[in-house]
C-alpha cells in the first residue's frame, strides 16, 4: 500500500497531466498561425499539428489513467477481504 504522501503525489501528478493535456488542447489553435507563419515549418504544418495534438492526447490519457489506477487500487486496498 502507498504511504499517504505518495499517494497525493499520484494524484496531483495525475491532475496535472490532465490539466496540461487540455490546456495544450485549447493552445493549438491559437499557435498554429504563428508556426505556419515560419517559413522552415509552413511545409510540415500537417504533422505539427499531428504532434501536437498527439502530445495533448498522451498527456490527457496519461493522467487519467494515473488516477483511475489509483483511485481504484485505494478503493479495493481500503476493502475487507472476506475469508
Amino acid at each position: 500500500m502507498l504511504s499517504d504522501k505518495n499517494y497525493n503525489i499520484q494524484v496531483v501528478w495525475g491532475v496535472a497531466l490532465v490539466l496540461m493535456g487540455i490546456m495544450v488542447f485549447f493552445r493549438i489553435p491559437r499557435i498554429m498561425p504563428k508556426i505556419e507563419q515560419i517559413e522552415s515549418f509552413s511545409s510540415s504544418i500537417g504533422f505539427i499539428r499531428f504532434c501536437f495534438y498527439f502530445m495533448a492526447v498522451m498527456l490527457t490519457a496519461g493522467g487519467g489513467k494515473k488516477l483511475y489506477l489509483h483511485f481504484t487500487s485505494h478503493k479495493q486496498d481500503a476493502e475487507p477481504v472476506d475469508e
